[in-house]
C-alpha cells in the first residue's frame, strides 16, 4: 500500500508474524495472553469505518482467519476481538485468546498486572503462522 508505515508503538510492542496483502499480523510482546494484532496495511486509518467500503471485506476476512488459527492454536474459553486506538490512533485489531484461569478473567487484560517480556515467537504464535500459510499468507 502507498505510504503505509507501522506506527512505533506497534512496532516496538509486538513481533510480525505473517501478513496479506490487506493486513499485517503481530504478537504482543506481552508473554501472559496469547494475543495477536493485525494492522490493516491503508495508510491514515484510525477506526475500523475509515477503510474504504472496498477494502473493508479483505481486511474482516483476514481478522477472521486469525481468529480462528488463534482459537484453534490454543483452545481458549472464549476469543476477546477488539479495536480500541486510544493510545495508538493507526487501526489495529486485538484478537486475545483468553481463559477462564487467566489472570485478568473475566474482566478486560488492560491495566491487570505487569506485562512479561518476550522476544521470540511462541509455540502457539507458530502455530498460527503455520496454518495462516497454509492459507495464503505470507510468513513475516
Amino acid at each position: 500500500m502507498i505510504d503505509f508505515s507501522l506506527d512505533d508503538r506497534l512496532s516496538a510492542d509486538s513481533l510480525p508474524l505473517c501478513e496479506t496483502t490487506d493486513s499485517l499480523l503481530r504478537v504482543s510482546r506481552d508473554a501472559r495472553f496469547p494475543w495477536l494484532i493485525l494492522v490493516p496495511r491503508h495508510p491514515g486509518l484510525a477506526d475500523l469505518i475509515d477503510l474504504a467500503a472496498e477494502d473493508e471485506p479483505a481486511v474482516m476476512a483476514d481478522i477472521r482467519a486469525a481468529s480462528e488459527a488463534l482459537k484453534a492454536a490454543t483452545g481458549c474459553d472464549k476469543l476477546n476481538v477488539a479495536s480500541l486506538g486510544n493510545q495508538v490512533r493507526q487501526l489495529h485489531v486485538h484478537v486475545i485468546a483468553r481463559f477462564e484461569t487467566d489472570a485478568a478473567w473475566p474482566g478486560p487484560i488492560w491495566g491487570v498486572g505487569k506485562a512479561e517480556a518476550m522476544d521470540a515467537l511462541p509455540d502457539w504464535a507458530v502455530t498460527v503462522q503455520r496454518a495462516l500459510v497454509a492459507k495464503g499468507w505470507a510468513a513475516s
